[in-house]
């Protein structure tokens, strides 16, 4: 309680540094958040590879197991960077949200894809596969969805890190 009455009269006295540091402090909670969710996703990877030879589509479950790691990595990346990236409080919830979804949603729409042994957009590892036309239909759409919200926070990233991004 102490501590909300010393923010309350800061608020007071400065509204500016008291918002400031209210910012602050929910973008390193993004930033933790970033960092455990990239370790999760980068085991679940790992998991994913220990039972590759389990899928109908092996091809695909190696994908969905690099997936899982690789996307990891990036979200530790992010993490790592994240004090760093200057957005709005309302940008800031929409690039999380949007890394979050795009990086669990691609390991998972690839494992889905080799579960069912979908060839949807993935000429290479979904060679010699096919599934019916909905799991095809589905996985599609689960890719294309994936790659909006991964440009799209990408794009927000970039913009956040550039040069002349004002400090919040």
């Amino acid at each position: 309680m102490s501590g909300q009455c010393s923010i309350i009269q800061e608020f007071i006295k400065s509204p500016r540094i008291c918002s400031v540091k209210l910012l602050q402090g929910e973008r390193m909670e993004y930033r933790r958040k970033l960092l455990w969710h990239g370790m999760a996703l980068f085991l679940i990877g790992l998991l994913t590879g220990l039972a590759q030879q389990h899928f109908t589509n092996t091809r695909m479950a190696l994908a969905a197991h690099l997936e899982g790691v690789m996307n990891g990595t990036f979200l530790l990346a992010v993490g790592a960077i994240w004090s760093e990236v200057r957005l709005s409080s309302r940008a800031s919830a929409v690039t999380y949200c949007a890394l979050l979804g795009g990086t669990y949603g691609n390991w998972a729409v690839t494992t889905i894809a080799a579960i069912l042994g979908t060839a949807a957009l993935s000429p290479i590892t979904g060679a010699g596969y096919t599934a019916a036309q909905w799991q095809e239909d589905l996985v599609s759409a689960g890719f294309v969805s994936i790659g909006v919200a991964i440009i799209s926070a990408s794009a927000l990233l970039l913009w956040g890190l550039r040069s002349k991004a004002p400090l919040l």
